[in-house]
């Protein structure tokens, strides 16, 4: 391998423009209607994905509608999302919650491996609330039972 050669291949590697570092992925509208918006970026710097919620209303319905699509690239014998919400730079609410289990495959997906597609699109339970106005951070991350990042997000809602 000549000099310039060597030159290349280390600044595309390290190069803030290549490689997928110093880029971000573009920011997606989840939902909108005239008093709520709901907008999110993958934060998995490897891979982005498609969500997004059937009815945009900031009076949430228990029963949540909602279509996610991904290509794994782990396995996902046990998946696990964690939810972290903020406002205003405060800390609301934190907690986890078990999608599938071993032993309580709760989603079709559930026990997918690496290299296939999940698609789901249908209802999700959740506490039924209204929105408080203003404008949250939420940080998603599903991961599954070896700690590795399955999909990730920055979500960003805004309610008037």
């Amino acid at each position: 391998m000549n000099g310039f050669t060597a030159a290349l291949l280390v600044w595309t590697l390290i190069s803030p423009f290549h490689g997928g570092r110093g880029e971000l992925w573009p920011t997606h509208v989840a939902c909108r209607n005239e008093d709520l918006e709901v907008f999110y970026q993958s934060c998995d710097p490897l891979q982005d994905f498609g969500f997004s919620i059937d009815e945009c209303s900031k009076k949430l319905k228990p029963k949540l509608s909602i279509r996610f699509g991904i290509i794994l690239r782990e396995d996902i014998h046990e998946l696990f999302l964690d939810v972290q919400l903020s406002s205003k730079g405060s800390s609301i609410l934190n907690f986890s919650y078990p999608v599938c289990e071993d032993d309580l495959p709760k989603f079709s997906f559930c026990g997918r491996r690496k290299g296939e597609q999940v698609y789901y699109a249908g209802p999700v339970d959740n506490a039924g609330f209204e929105v408080p106005e203003g404008e949250h951070q939420v940080l998603l991350k599903l991961y599954n039972e070896n700690g590795s990042t399955v999909a990730c997000a920055n979500v960003t809602v805004i309610c008037s």
